[in-house]
């Protein structure tokens, strides 16, 4: 199990075995993000906390990097609600906004320590203009898996 900065004299198991994981704290270290999750063209997602690591039921989280000079696909996050908190990097956030009656892009520059709210099924894609600095955003949605649908447009 590991060590356990708080209790060093448990490890996690007892008379009935391993502890199940929704009956302990856990911690999750920068070096073990889990990449097999859904993905979008142009950035890479790493998940945090996650059903399948943690148990949990309504919420995912985890870390988005994108490369200098790319962009994602178009997608939306399904009936997930996505809260995005930005470390690294000035992320642009794009989507559609209908202006009078006309369909508009409208385009969300952000800084280190910005955060942005993504609505469910909102169609958007994220940029990274820098050439030559990474953009990394913590990511958290209110369902307990990455929901990705990619789409050919906003």
């Amino acid at each position: 199990m590991g060590y356990d900065a708080f209790h060093p004299d448990l490890d996690g198991s007892g008379a009935d075995g391993p502890a199940p994981l929704r009956a302990r704290l856990h911690h999750i270290r920068a070096d073990a993000l889990d990449g097999d999750t859904a993905q979008t063209d142009g950035m890479r997602r790493f998940a945090a906390i996650s059903g399948g690591a943690v148990g949990s039921e309504r919420i995912w989280m985890g870390q988005t990097h994108v490369a200098p000079g790319t962009a994602s696909s178009n997608h939306h996050h399904g009936a997930s609600e996505t809260a995005i908190y930005v470390v690294k990097g000035h992320p642009e956030f794009v989507f559609a906004e209908d202006t009078g009656g006309a369909r508009e892009e409208v385009r969300l520059r952000t800084d280190p320590g910005d955060y942005v709210f993504v609505p469910p099924y909102v169609p958007h894609r994220e940029e990274n203009p820098s050439p030559d600095e990474e953009a990394v955003v913590v990511i958290a949605r209110s369902t307990q898996e990455a929901i990705v649908v990619n789409l050919p447009g906003l």
